[in-house]
């Protein structure tokens, strides 16, 4: 009888089975798409319990409103979940105490496919209370498995996913807090860790970055920022008075070579620019900030100077080209103030003057000043090249030009030097046209997106700028003669008496400029390209829209960059000229600085004297910035990781060396007054130390050197003609213990490894951060005393588990303690045993671990921490010195560098006892 009810009840529960699994196939193709399309119903998981009855039609479940689905999809691909719309009425008609829907165990075959379900063991109210509430977690401890996930789903996040594991909360991955609340912020480490530190993860008002921009601050773009200000820079005064010379100097062929060598400088230089700009922040300072980050404060403070120099002198240099091109407007009117050096003089002073306005004005008058310039210089060249194809007429011819000849580009193509010119003295001339690549950089401040604007801006101004030099220096080349009288009459028949000149198949012949001066031609005409235009005054208004510019594109790189420096209070002197004015924190001082500085290379009024001066500048600015590019790349730093990825880190060290050898082939002796310049100021900075920490290319380089040094160390065998003592001291803080570290060095000699150790005994929490907290401070304290040691400490439960840990742990390599010095135990006789045992132990854990052991005594000990206690003076120092001078302890004084030293005159009563073990 029993049998047949058991064999019944089984047969019925299988049935019940297969007819829940029949309908639910049936239903779910007729209201899929209306489920889940609802966005009002809520997802329901239904499960079947046999003691409730159910409703084929609706799913649902007696006396609850809530429902639990654990059908078997029969595409084993994915799991299909049914979505049940639920009126406000029906899902408030959930009876709380009605129990919780079971699910006993069932196979379906495939195991695999059984993982979609939810398992709660019956009356387990809380786990169904919970996940009614929370929706994510419906695992339970009474799961039917023991294989648990593999088979059954507990995490409604996995649900229909082959996981094993539950979806992460989004929540801990989000930086919001509520739509109406403030914004919370995701918790740190030492937040979660909980136990050194308590944080409150309230959200705070935030307070403005360093470096962060004023309300209302000018910012330009990468066209009007770099691209603008660096083509003005280039085209500057070489461009229309000096081009046409070195044409005739060292011909076309040649010409060309000039230009693109110094494109070449340039180029590199853009190239490494670039990268060092892209690899992170940059500030205001220009070439400044770049290096300085990059090599550190000692090259970066001797270059800044250096630099910021050279664009004053600069200023000069444009400013006189600007005068000598109104002298000559005048002598052809015969308007000449005083003579034609003090005529330069004077309109040089008027126009720096004029120039000083507009920069302290502002950088917004000053950048629409730079765009109206750069429309004339653009005019200013098409006018020239429109004026090549236009026929000469005689008065044009009898200067020299006679539009594209084959015959004139094939005389001036070879070199012509006159007496006292060669290759590297033409080369001085003209590189200094090159050298505005750094006028967008150095208002790096000034821009909206450095790290974006000053490679694009600067690479296309050196294209653009390289193509209008080749193009000009070609067609000039290629029109005009280099000796030509101005004389109308000196003509002949064409193809009669010729000498073989380009003019004398012409027609003309300027032959008596081989015996007397002449005053046209591209070696004696400055005016050429005046000459060879369309009209005229369109070139006298591109000239001075060049020289202008560039002197006025000089007059405010060289006071930001100069501001940047003091900034940083590197030569304390100059913190006057950090101080700016406005919104644009514009360096006033600098300004009025720059201007003196020009002044008074203005009152020499000789372009071709100031032009190699400022050659040697510029190009150890640059020989700086490329190395700073190579070292970067070649230390490895961590932090190194430019986003502009079109540089080579040997191409940037072959452009450092190029710069330097150009230096000394302009002009040698320029080049050793600027590096002795410059070491002079790098040994200043080196022995002043500022308190600056920029990450530098130099910091990266000494890890890597002293990690490979080490690694190599361990490949040498230990030899005893080498063997030197590696002291671990057992001083505590090293401050509190003076003499202990002096009676090490006397056999040490800051020669040998030594380590000041510390242990920390008592709770670990407390004890942690007291040792985190002064580590610093105390290594400190031993380089400002000049103490070759390091400093280490461990929290331990005892000391001489302190001590066992550091003698294990303590070193790198072969540079390992073998020597282990510690203070004798003087109060021995009174101390507990635990304490003598301890100690006695601490020289067996060193003999264990095959190290020497070295006790030092002293009569009154070697502690003065309970002295300075007393006199109030622990841990205080002036001016990295100890205020006690002396203290009761016989025959040891403090001195003045803090060091414990013996008095000959009158030794220690107990005497200092030395024990090797």
């Amino acid at each position: 009888m029993l049998y047949s009810e058991t064999l019944s009840s089984t047969f019925l529960f299988f049935f019940k089975i297969l007819f829940i699994y029949s309908t639910e196939i049936e239903t779910a193709s007729e209201r899929g798409n209306t489920s889940r399309g609802s966005g009002r119903g809520r997802s329901r998981l239904i499960a079947e319990e046999p003691d409730v009855g159910l409703d084929p039609i609706n799913m649902s479940l007696n006396n609850s409103s809530t429902v639990f689905l654990d059908s078997v999809p029969g595409n084993s691909n994915r799991f299909q979940v049914n979505v049940v719309n639920e009126s406000h009425e029906s899902s408030a008609a959930v009876d709380d105490n009605a129990d919780p829907p079971h699910y006993e165990e069932t196979s379906f075959g495939d195991e695999t496919q059984n993982r979609f379900r939810i398992s709660f063991r019956p009356g387990n109210r809380e786990c169904y209370d919970n996940f009614l509430q929370n929706g994510e977690n419906a695992k339970t401890d009474a799961s039917f498995h023991a294989y648990d996930s593999h088979t059954n789903t507990y995490y409604l996040q996995t649900f229909g996913h082959n996981t094993v594991d539950a979806v992460p909360k989004i929540e801990y991955y989000r930086n919001t807090g509520s739509i109406s609340g403030p914004k919370v912020n995701r918790p740190s480490l030492l937040d979660l860790h909980e136990q050194l530190a308590k944080v409150s993860f309230q959200a705070q008002a935030t307070e403005p970055k360093e470096g962060e921009d004023k309300a209302g601050a000018v910012k330009f773009g990468w066209v009007k920022g770099v691209l603008v200000r660096c083509m003005l820079n280039i085209w500057g005064v070489m461009l229309f008075i000096r081009l046409s010379w070195i044409v005739g100097e060292a011909g076309i062929g040649l010409g060309v070579l000039i230009i693109l060598l110094s494109t070449m400088v340039t180029s590199i230089t853009g190239l490494s620019t670039s990268a060092i700009a892209t690899n992170g922040f940059v500030r205001g300072g220009g070439a400044y900030y770049l290096i300085s980050r990059s090599l550190g404060p000692e090259f970066g403070g001797s270059i800044g100077l250096i630099f910021a120099f050279a664009n004053a002198v600069a200023v000069a240099m444009y400013v006189v080209g600007f005068a000598e091109t109104v002298v000559d407007l005048l002598k052809e009117s015969n308007s000449m103030m005083v003579d034609p050096t003090n005529d330069i003089r004077i309109i040089g002073s008027i126009t720096v003057v004029i120039l000083l306005g507009i920069s302290v004005a502002g950088m917004e008058w000053e950048a629409k000043a730079q765009v109206i310039l750069l429309v004339i210089l653009l005019i200013a060249i098409a006018n020239f090249f429109i004026g090549t194809v236009i026929p000469s007429n005689n008065e044009k011819k009898s200067r020299g030009f006679f539009n594209y000849q084959a015959s004139i580009f094939a005389e001036n193509f070879g070199p012509s030097f006159t007496k006292g010119e060669g290759f590297f003295s033409v080369f001085a001339i003209f590189f200094p046209a090159a050298t505005g690549i750094l006028a967008g950089a150095n208002i790096s401040g000034d821009l909206e997106d450095p790290q974006d604007a000053i490679p694009r801006g600067t690479m296309l101004a050196i294209f653009i700028t390289t193509v209008a030099y080749i193009g000009v220096a070609i067609c000039v080349g290629a029109c005009v003669v280099r000796d030509a009288t101005g004389n109308m009459n000196d003509t002949i028949i064409s193809g009669m008496n010729c000498n073989g000149s380009a003019a004398c198949g012409l027609g003309y012949d300027f032959s008596r400029c081989r015996h007397e001066p002449c005053q046209y031609g591209l070696m004696n005409n400055f005016q050429v390209m005046s000459m060879v235009s369309g009209f005229g005054p369109l070139i006298t208004a591109g000239i001075f829209s060049a020289t202008l510019s560039s002197a006025l594109a000089s007059l405010v790189s060289a006071p930001k960059v100069f501001q940047a420096l003091c900034k940083d209070n590197i030569y304390k002197a100059l913190q006057f000229f950090a101080k700016g004015y406005g919104k644009n924190n514009e360096p006033l001082r600098g300004y009025f600085l720059t201007f003196v500085i020009a002044m008074a290379f203005i009152l020499i009024a000789e372009l071709n004297t100031i032009a190699p001066i400022i050659s040697n500048f510029f190009l150890a600015s640059y020989a700086l910035i490329n190395f700073s590019c190579f070292h970067a790349s070649y230390a490895k730093s961590p932090g190194w990781r430019p986003a502009y990825g079109i540089y080579n880190m040997w191409v940037s060290l072959f452009g450092a060396i190029l710069c330097c050898a150009v230096m000394f082939v302009i002009n040698w002796w320029a080049a050793v007054i600027t590096y002795v310049i410059e070491f002079f100021l790098y040994i200043y900075v080196t022995y002043k130390k500022p308190d600056v920490n920029w990450g530098s290319s130099t910091q990266a380089l000494s890890y890597v050197s002293a990690l490979d040094n080490a690694l190599e160390l361990t490949t040498v065998e230990d030899h005893v003609k080498n063997f030197r003592p590696q002291c671990i001291v057992l001083t505590g803080g090293p401050m509190t213990r003076p003499a202990l570290l002096d009676i090490t060095h006397a056999f040490t000699k800051n020669s040998g490894l030594c380590i000041c150790c510390e242990v920390f005994v008592g709770p670990r929490k407390l004890c942690v951060k007291e040792m985190n907290s002064g580590m610093a401070k105390k290594q400190a304290w031993l380089i400002k005393n000049k103490i070759k040691a390091f400093y280490a400490a461990v929290a331990a439960d005892c000391f001489r588990d302190g001590v066992r840990s550091l003698l294990q742990a303590s070193g790198l390599g072969r540079m390992k303690p073998n020597t282990l010095v510690i203070g004798y135990k003087k109060n021995w006789r009174k101390a507990p045993l635990t304490e003598i045992e301890n100690y006695v132990g601490i020289i067996h854990d060193a003999f264990d671990f095959e190290i020497g052991v070295v006790i030092v005594r002293i009569g009154h000990g070697f502690d003065i921490s309970q002295v300075l206690q007393v006199q109030g003076m622990y841990f205080l120092y002036s001016n990295d010195k100890y205020l006690l001078s002396t203290y009761s302890m016989p025959g040891l004084f403090l001195s003045a560098g803090d060091r414990v030293v013996y008095n000959t005159d009158k030794p220690p009563s107990d005497g200092a006892c030395l024990f090797l073990c």
